[in-house]
């Protein structure tokens, strides 16, 4: 079968390690780009030797491009992915699939009305030290698990990216708590209940070039969660402490013994196991991991399964999952999750 055909809506910074890390993949081919600067394109194009589409519509009524892959900041990833679906395309979108529960939802609907697959990330689960650390769980050395704590302190946008408005405007629960919670629903299944407060640290924040702005969303978020399995987790998210914090990736707490995933983002992150009452020692990988995040790597899981016909692993359906967790986070209160999915498979490593 000839490689699906991939075109890239939206071309910043995260734009560049998508082309990088699906440069030795044969199963898709990059057509082209768009983005509202129409000159990103351009410049993104010329790097895999694509061509930059003018507007989104020009991208959609080509018929040379099978996938679409919404890379835009994170207020549009409904709209586009919408327009995508609608023009029969498959999409793979960034995280978060939308912004309410209730767009999911009509996503979903849309991709099976029209017969077309629906991806989104995070797909991180798909690495091999998430993937490692999901054998220590289902082998049982860990006992009946009970609890797990997760931190995601990702520091201050405006010290790592050159437009930190748009993070703050859905803030770091909707950002980087998605990555902690799809490896959680990922291990143990739908959430059932959630609960979260929220408060804003540092309401003043300067950019790079000395603009100052006003944060009016929460940067900091802590959730209770718990899972149909009977699991409770808290989650910290922040946009405050940085990388020099000892709290940060997922510990997992059960009766025989914890497991702590240095990251849940990177796939060679740290992998440690204690017996109850011992002390950390590393988990050996089950492969080589890929150093950092190989961004790309969901987007190849949908285009194996569309060649191979077979259902994908980074579903729709669990991302609208995860949308669901983050909007009844943000009510506060004791909120039911309705919504499921079916959780994916392990790889076959």
């Amino acid at each position: 079968m000839r490689p699906l055909r991939a075109g890239i809506v939206g071309c910043g910074v995260i734009s560049r390690e998508y082309v990088r890390t699906l440069a030795p993949c044969r199963q898709i081919r990059l057509v082209g780009a768009a983005d509202i600067q129409r000159h990103r394109a351009e410049d993104l194009a010329e790097s895999f030797g694509g061509k930059a589409y003018p507007t989104l519509d020009a991208m959609l009524a080509d018929d040379d491009v099978d996938i679409i892959v919404n890379l835009t900041i994170q207020t549009e990833h409904a709209e586009v992915t919408e327009r995508g679906l609608a023009a029969g395309k498959h999409v793979y979108s960034e995280k978060p699939l939308a912004l309410s529960y209730a767009q999911a939802r009509e996503l979903l609907a849309l991709a099976e009305h029209n017969r077309v697959r629906l991806s989104c990330a995070p797909m991180t689960f798909l690495g091999e030290a998430q993937q490692t650390a999901w054998q220590v769980i289902h082998d049982g050395r860990l006992g009946t698990i009970r609890m797990a704590y997760a931190d995601m302190n990702w520091g201050r946008p405006e010290t790592w990216h050159n437009e930190p408005r748009h993070y703050y405007e859905v803030g770091p629960l909707y950002d980087i708590g998605v990555y902690s919670l799809t490896v959680l629903t990922t291990f143990f299944g739908p959430a059932r209940s959630a609960t979260g407060l929220g408060r804003i640290l540092a309401g003043e924040r300067v950019t790079a070039e000395g603009d100052r702005f006003q944060v009016t969303n929460p940067d900091f978020v802590v959730a209770l969660i718990e899972f149909g399995n009977g699991v409770v987790a808290r989650l910290t998210t922040d946009f405050y402490v940085g990388h020099a914090t000892k709290q940060k990736g997922i510990e997992f707490h059960g009766d025989l013994g914890s497991l702590w995933l240095g990251n849940p983002q990177h796939f060679n992150a740290a992998v440690q196991f204690a017996p109850y009452g011992g002390e950390f020692e590393p988990v050996p990988y089950i492969r080589d991991p890929y150093p950092g995040t190989e961004w790309s790597r969901g987007l190849v899981e949908l285009a194996d399964a569309i060649i191979d016909e077979r259902p994908h692993r980074v579903t729709g359906e669990h991302a609208a999952h995860i949308v669901e967790i983050l909007n009844a986070i943000d009510k506060g209160g004791d909120v039911q999750i309705r919504s499921g999915f079916a959780p994916p498979e392990p790889l076959l490593w």
